[in-house]
């Protein structure tokens, strides 16, 4: 039987051992000589949950001299008290009213955000609003009612008892509308927080609501409205029209996106919400890394990651298992402020923390129907 003749490059890569003289094989790999960081063992193992080292390294510069614009889904609330305490010059296009009540200006959603939008939960909430204040862009419904009050559809949570005209909600939109693309037109970094997948729209034109209708207001009616349940494809497709929008607007605007950790408080698939809320955080996390990649102007931080990650001994949720804890909240924000240093602190930590504690989360309002 001929023998085939050992390849050339595998014998050059052979050598003598001096003490043996038996031949040692030179091996290459990919992995050889990466960052530490890149090794469970190195980088996870034996380690705590708030030192991991090179968990987040920032890919752009975010100083307190820069405007930023906070948005998202409840746990984005988080992040822009934290933002405000440490220094940062966080937007607020739409303040409270002079010597308006601390408590009640917040429960209408004053100053939890760069502006009145509520939690948005969905990237195509996101790009909606963006074509509304950028575009002129009409939702064909935008009022819904409950006993006798009108509330704006796109955003019903804002206005706790609601309007006493359809024609009120309209105007109120209408300024919103004016300060959001004034939001966009002097951000210079945008924080935008992934929430959910699952959402509800109108038949007619795709319309898409934070909450699904006869939660806050509205009935349902399934000849108007259809559950939709975000692909992979959709969020990173959404994104990007909307980095291509207000990037009309301000071409110097960068982004930063995270995912939120707080699971679904209910599914409209059928599944358990366990196996929901996995599924729905996946499909998140893949899209935003998939943005993070294709654009130098966006950024990823692991938000999601470092409250998720049970099995480093990490107790980051209260005991209903979707409040995140404070201290865990701190331990996420100093990931991020190690490596973008906060200005000089506007509160204490503790005054932060507290806040922090005093989360609107619209979805939670769905817990109501499982009794």
């Amino acid at each position: 039987m001929r023998m085939l003749a050992e390849p050339e490059n595998t014998k050059e890569a052979a050598v003598k051992s001096e003490e043996s003289g038996e031949p040692l094989w030179e091996r290459r790999s990919p992995y050889q000589g990466n960052p530490a960081r890149t090794y469970w063992k190195s980088a996870v193992t034996g380690q705590e949950m708030g030192s991991l080292p090179g968990l987040y390294t920032k890919k752009f510069e975010l100083a307190p001299r820069h405007n930023v614009a906070t948005a998202g889904s409840c746990f984005a609330q988080h992040i822009a008290v934290h933002l405000r305490a440490n220094g940062y010059s966080v937007l607020d296009v739409e303040p409270a009213p002079p010597g308006a009540d601390v408590a009640a200006a917040k429960a209408a959603h004053y100053g939890i955000y760069s502006a009145r939008f509520g939690n948005i939960y969905y990237v195509r909430q996101l790009l909606q609003l963006a074509r509304e204040a950028l575009e002129g862009h009409e939702p064909a419904e935008t009022v819904w009612e409950r006993e006798g009050r009108y509330y704006d559809a796109l955003r019903p949570a804002v206005s706790p008892g609601g309007y006493a005209t359809a024609g009120q909600v309209a105007a109120h939109r209408k300024a919103h509308l004016r300060s959001v693309r004034k939001l966009f037109e002097s951000t210079d970094v945008f924080v935008f927080t992934m929430g959910l997948t699952e959402a509800w729209e109108s038949t007619v034109d795709g319309t898409v609501f934070p909450t699904a209708p006869g939660t806050i207001a509205g009935d349902y009616d399934p000849e108007k409205y259809q559950f939709r349940n975000f692909s992979y494809q959709e969020i990173v497709s959404d994104f990007l029209a909307f980095r291509t929008l207000v990037k009309r607007v301000r071409p110097t605007m960068k982004f930063i996106l995270t995912v939120s950790p707080v699971p679904l408080a209910a599914t409209a698939t059928g599944n358990h919400v366990l196996t929901a809320t996995t599924h729905s955080k996946a499909v998140l996390r893949a899209a935003a890394g998939e943005i993070e990649r294709r654009y130098s102007d966006v950024d990823y931080f692991p938000s999601y990651e470092i409250v998720t990650s049970n099995f480093l001994g990490n107790d980051a949720f209260g005991p209903s298992g979707r409040d995140v804890k404070p201290e865990a909240v701190e331990r996420v924000m100093a990931y991020f402020f190690s490596q973008h240093p906060p200005g000089k602190r506007r509160a204490a930590v503790q005054d932060a923390k507290q806040s922090a504690e005093e989360v609107f989360c619209d979805d939670a309002l769905l817990e109501v129907f499982s009794e």
